[in-house]
C-alpha cells in the first residue's frame, strides 16, 4: 500500500544551514499495517511523514501508494489518498461549524457539491453510531460547535474525520502529543479501534516508546535519516522498552538512545 524506494531530502543545499534529513530511506507498507516510527529529534520522522503526504518534494527516489507514482504529485493531489491527523488538535477541525457539520465536510470529501438538504436525517443517525466509537459522550452533541470541545475531543473528532472516507494510508503525526495522559490513552485506543476495524494502513510516528510497542504489528526505529530499526511479528509483541533501547544500540553502535529517545 505504500512503496517508499530509497529518498533522499536535503534542506538548505549548499548553505551553511544543510541539513540531510533523509538519507536513502526504502520502506514498504503492506495492505492493513499499522506501522509505529519513533526516533530521537532529528531522526526523520516528520520528514518522511511529510515526503508521503507531499508536503515538500524529495531530491531522489520515489514513492507509490496503492501502486501509484505519487513522487511528482502535488500535495493536494496526493490528499486523494491519505487521511492525516496532526500534532495540533486545533488544525484538524472547523472550529465554528457543528460537530456534525465537520462530519458532513469529511463524509463529502471528494465529491461533487450541489443544492441539496445539508445534513439528512440517515446522515445523523450514521454519524451518531460512529462518534460512539470514541466513547467521548459526542455522540449526544452533534450540534455543539467544535470550538467548545477540548483539545482531546477535538483530535479524536478529527481522527474520525480523517478515515470517514477510508484512506488507503492514515498518517498520524504525533497525534496524542498534545494531550494530557488520560485523554492521549483513550484517542490512541479509538486509533487502535478504528484502523482494525476498517483494516487501514497506517504510519504513526510517536516520542512514546511504550505507545509504540503498544500498538500496531510492526515498529520502525529512525536514526540520522535512515530506517535502523524494523521490528515486527512476536519479536515486537514480546518487546520492552530496555530491549527496544539494547536493539537500537546495536544496530546503530550509538549510546545516544537514553538520552535522545528518553528525554524528547
Amino acid at each position: 500500500m505504500l512503496d517508499v524506494r530509497n529518498i533522499y531530502k536535503t534542506f538548505n543545499p549548499g548553505t551553511v544551514n544543510e541539513k540531510t534529513a533523509l538519507r536513502g530511506v526504502s520502506l514498504h507498507l503492506n495492505d492493513g499495517d499499522f506501522v509505529t516510527v519513533i526516533g530521537g529529534n532529528g531522526a526523520g520522522k516528520s520528514t518522511l511523514l511529510n515526503a508521503v503526504a507531499g508536503v515538500w518534494p524529495v531530491d531522489s527516489g520515489s514513492i507509490s501508494i496503492g501502486g501509484a507514482d505519487v513522487t511528482h504529485l502535488a500535495e493536494y493531489k496526493r490528499a486523494k489518498y491519505i487521511g492525516r491527523v496532526f500534532q495540533d488538535p486545533m488544525m484538524g477541525t472547523a472550529a465554528t461549524m457543528q460537530i456534525e457539520e465537520n462530519l458532513a465536510l469529511a463524509a463529502r470529501r471528494g465529491r461533487s457539491r450541489t443544492l441539496r438538504t445539508g445534513i439528512t436525517q440517515s446522515e445523523r443517525d450514521e454519524y451518531r453510531e460512529i462518534l460512539k466509537i470514541l466513547d467521548l459522550g459526542l455522540e449526544d452533541r452533534l450540534t455543539s460547535k467544535v470550538g467548545l470541545l477540548s483539545g482531546g475531543q477535538r483530535q479524536a473528532l478529527t481522527l474520525l474525520m480523517a478515515t470517514l472516507q477510508k484512506p488507503q494510508l492514515l498518517l498520524l503525526d504525533e497525534h496524542t502529543a498534545a494531550l494530557d495522559p488520560k485523554t492521549a490513552a483513550k484517542v490512541l485506543d479509538a486509533t487502535e479501534r478504528i484502523v482494525q476495524k476498517d483494516r487501514l494502513t497506517t504510519l504513526m510516528i510517536t516520542h512514546n516508546m511504550k505507545d509504540a510497542i503498544v500498538h500496531g504489528n510492526r515498529l520502525i526505529m529512525m536514526y540520522e535519516g535512515n530506517v535502523a530499526l524494523d521490528i515486527s511479528g512476536e519479536e515486537k509483541k514480546k518487546l520492552t522498552v530496555e530491549d527496544l533501547l539494547a536493539k537500537f544500540g546495536q544496530a546503530t553502535g550509538s549510546d545516544e538512545a537514553d538520552d535522545k529517545l528518553l528525554l524528547s
